[in-house]
């Protein structure tokens, strides 16, 4: 099968830093039963639906693909071990699909370390260690952000950056009128020039937040300018007394929740974070609310919440879902795990701390809604890529770590 367009270019190694987990839901909550007619998914069958968009994607059999997605989730504990046993060396760790599930492991340097395979999730996977890497993650990262402001200002619009997890390399990704004026080899010379690590430039479209002009699920209406903005409710969050939704900071302040029936129900913002590594609102409602987020269409597609994964385990080519109120729910690789929008997305400059997925499906109104497989919350959608027919090239997201505060995931 050939791998999207972006897919063949971008990906990034786990990122290094140590962040805090959410906490765990204190037992001072009270939870709301689910909705009425609402059928909860047995993990087996969240990991199910998932694996059978992988399994059409891959052209693999479907439990195959569930034996695969079990052996990406439980493979992390060994990938953050072999990060912390070369992060001297370290440039890059991702999941190959095509032609064999293995992991790769791509360090600086030309001592050799054998490969070997594990046994994760009922299966045995090949894990490949390559050498030669022309820098370490940790050095790209550094030049990141020693230098996205001058990178910036020698462009027309300022690019997106990340890590190539598969080559080394600092990725550049950059506008059309960059790239038609400089071309992308005087870009990456300029690039190399100013950061002291070797570029990969790449052309992608226009990047924005995904703004909310449409889906079914938050609701804001201007009666006086006649207009209706819509956004993606993400996952149930608590404060250990309350329980609320979460949303994109860049959606409207006042927000209805529309249930499947129709059924309207005026939310209250407690509180908006939209700067730098954040782009996420919590919302409360009048009851309490389970630890329910929609995967799929319909009642059937409701999943109880069951734990996360933190930023530092993600690895480019996991395999992660997202459900938008605009393109509704599809599956992808991650492609790049550090990565740093272009323009002043995080009211300034963005950090690379955003998660890149893969194409092509996502869409203005997806904004805040959650990133999943299965029952493991990854992320709330912030923003997309897109060429100029409009299509998506990749979307973004904010990983959880990142929750205001005093707010955590509320699980079952």
């Amino acid at each position: 099968m050939t791998r999207p367009f972006f897919a063949l270019l971008l990906a990034i190694f786990i990122s290094a830093a140590t962040i805090a987990a959410p906490g765990d839901a204190q037992a001072i909550v009270t939870l709301s039963p689910p909705p009425p007619g609402a059928i909860t998914q047995s993990p087996a069958g969240a990991l199910a639906e998932d694996a059978a968009v992988y399994a059409a994607r891959y052209g693999v059999a479907l439990q195959e693909a569930m034996a695969r997605l079990r052996a990406q989730e439980a493979s992390v504990g060994e990938t953050d071990a072999i990060a912390r046993l070369y992060s001297d060396r370290l440039a890059g760790i991702s999941i190959e699909h095509v032609p064999v599930f293995r992991i790769v492991v791509l360090l600086t340097g030309d001592l050799p370390v054998a490969d070997r395979s594990i046994s994760a999730g009922g299966m045995d996977v090949p894990i490949v260690f390559r050498t030669g890497a022309p820098a370490t993650r940790a050095r790209i990262l550094s030049a990141i952000e020693e230098h996205q402001a001058e990178i910036r200002q020698k462009l027309i619009d300022p690019p997106g950056m990340g890590v190539d997890q598969r080559t080394g390399k600092l990725l550049l990704a950059v506008g059309a009128d960059d790239a038609d004026l400089t071309g992308l080899t005087g870009i990456e010379a300029e690039g190399e020039a100013i950061t002291g690590v070797p570029v990969h430039a790449v052309e992608l479209g226009r990047e924005t937040n995904l703004v909310v002009v449409g889906g079914q699920i938050l609701e804001n209406v201007d009666h006086l300018a006649h207009r209706r903005y819509r956004c993606t409710s993400g996952f149930v969050v608590t404060d250990g007394t309350r329980t609320a939704i979460t949303t994109a900071a860049h959606c409207p302040d006042d927000l209805d929740h529309i249930a499947a029936d129709g059924a309207r129900t005026p939310l209250t913002m407690v509180g908006a974070w939209g700067a730098r590594y954040q782009d996420v609102q919590i919302h409360v409602g009048p009851d309490a609310m389970p630890p329910l987020f929609q995967a799929g269409s319909g009642v059937a597609g409701m999943r109880a919440l069951a734990t996360w994964r933190n930023r530092s385990s993600l690895r480019a080519g996991d395999f992660v879902c997202h459900q938008g109120v605009t393109s509704g729910y599809s599956c992808a690789e991650i492609a790049v795990p550090d990565y740093a929008p272009p323009g002043d997305l995080c009211a300034g400059p963005c950090p690379a701390t955003w998660v890149a997925v893969e194409g092509p499906t996502c869409a203005h109104g997806d904004s805040g809604g959650p990133v999943f497989l299965g029952q493991t919350a990854f992320g709330l959608v912030k923003g997309g890529s897109y060429r100029a027919d409009g299509r998506c090239l990749f979307y973004y997201f904010m990983s959880t770590d990142y929750l205001p505060a005093g707010w955590s995931l509320l699980t079952r």
